[in-house]
């Protein structure tokens, strides 16, 4: 880079070498939140198109441009910036699966409670990813989503992607054994709260079942395929429909404490760098 940008200064009536370093930082900057917006539930599935990522990241690079203190990279060799790109792009790849793995919650609660009430059959394309999936693990990650925007607990996650610039500067030699044991940490806490949002409902369920159970028993003329799914099924719902209030609160609160996990990642990093 160093060399281009001599050769640029050389050719005669140009001075470009104030814009290619500006562009250059500004690529050294857009790569931690562009790999964040990779990863990152909504801004990373396919609902967002890929130009629009980019344009947004080169953005946000744009308006941190000369708010961040941006090292001399130009007087780095290039083998010196591989560390400095890798790390970047690992920060931002991190962050984003921390909210990715809070939205699988969701999405784990919800193919779970549709195998239990009979409703797995019941599937549909998934925007995000262009798989099928269950419709109630639809319903919660897009029930989640509009929880993550309303409580602007976006927000509060770009707030600490764009103070972990201050926090971690570029160029900061991390600990790689801290981003995996936040990405473990993070992904033991998906299967918890999976737990705690199906275990009331599909409790619920069980003893829906064992009723059925012993209605079909006394009563062998009601076949349970005819009798036993629509209760099962018009049941999940009723009781989907009447657990809305304290699903929202167990959402929210998934949510902002994956931005405390996100908090303390990067204040655990700052004290272990190099």
């Amino acid at each position: 880079m160093q060399g281009v940008v001599q050769s640029v200064a050389g050719l005669p009536g140009l001075s470009l070498n104030g814009v290619v370093i500006a562009l250059f930082d500004i690529f050294i900057l857009s790569l931690r939140l562009g790999s964040f917006l990779v990863a990152a539930p909504f801004f990373g599935s396919q609902m967002v198109p890929l130009n629009v990522r980019i344009i947004f990241s080169f953005l946000l690079a744009f308006f941190l441009y000369g708010w961040v203190e941006i090292p001399a990279l130009l007087e780095y060799q290039y083998a010196l910036l591989v560390p400095v790109i890798f790390f970047e792009i690992v920060i931002g790849l991190t962050a984003g699966l921390i909210f990715s793995i809070a939205f699988s919650a969701a999405a784990l609660a919800g193919e779970k409670i549709a195998a239990t009430s009979g409703l797995s059959f019941a599937l549909q394309v998934d925007p995000s990813t262009g798989t099928q999936s269950p419709v109630i693990g639809q319903f919660l990650t897009l029930f989640l989503l509009v929880l993550f925007f309303a409580s602007d607990t976006h927000l509060i996650v770009f707030f600490h992607m764009l103070n972990s610039y201050a926090v971690l500067p570029i160029g900061s030699i991390l600990q790689v054994e801290i981003l995996y044991s936040a990405i473990f940490g993070a992904s033991n806490t998906m299967f918890q709260n999976a737990v705690l949002i199906m275990l009331p409902i599909v409790g619920y369920i069980l003893l829906i079942n064992l009723v059925v159970g012993v209605i079909t028993r006394s009563a062998p003329q009601l076949n349970l395929f005819s009798f036993g799914f629509p209760i099962t099924i018009l049941s999940t719902i009723v009781i989907l429909f009447f657990s809305i209030s304290p699903l929202a609160n167990m959402l929210v609160d998934i949510v902002a404490d994956h931005a405390d996990v996100l908090a303390d990642l990067i204040l655990e990093l700052s004290n272990g760098r190099e």
